[in-house]
């Protein structure tokens, strides 16, 4: 995910995202068409669908730790058997940003 090169929907002036279950995830798509099965349930009527053709690790190392809020990536949400979600945890997201970076400390602080 961090080296390709996702294709992510641009609308009102920002990258298209959906929040759901406390999280805000920004969509990204594989290809033009994985983003055209997304475009024909999402576009507004007839209109053809603005894009940023953007590396994964951008969104996630840049982009994702300055919305203020966790979040994570979603690609391919329109292709059925085809979605990856990427959680803002640690080991994706800066740790900074992770929501689980508090737990992931106090577990390793724990005697084996």
């Amino acid at each position: 995910m961090r080296r390709s090169v996702l294709l992510v929907p641009v609308a009102d002036g920002g990258l298209w995202s959906v929040r759901s279950g406390g999280v805000r995830w920004i969509c990204g798509f594989t290809d033009e068409t994985a983003l055209s099965r997304f475009a024909l349930h999402h576009a507004p009527g007839d209109q053809p669908m603005d894009y940023a053709a953007l590396l994964g690790a951008r969104i996630v190392d840049e982009i994702v730790p300055a919305l203020g809020e966790p979040a994570g990536l979603a690609v391919d949400i329109a292709t059925e058997d085809g979605s990856m979600f990427f959680p803002p945890v640690v080991g994706i997201v800066p740790d900074a940003v992770a929501v689980d970076a508090g737990e992931a400390g106090e577990v390793s602080g724990h005697g084996r």
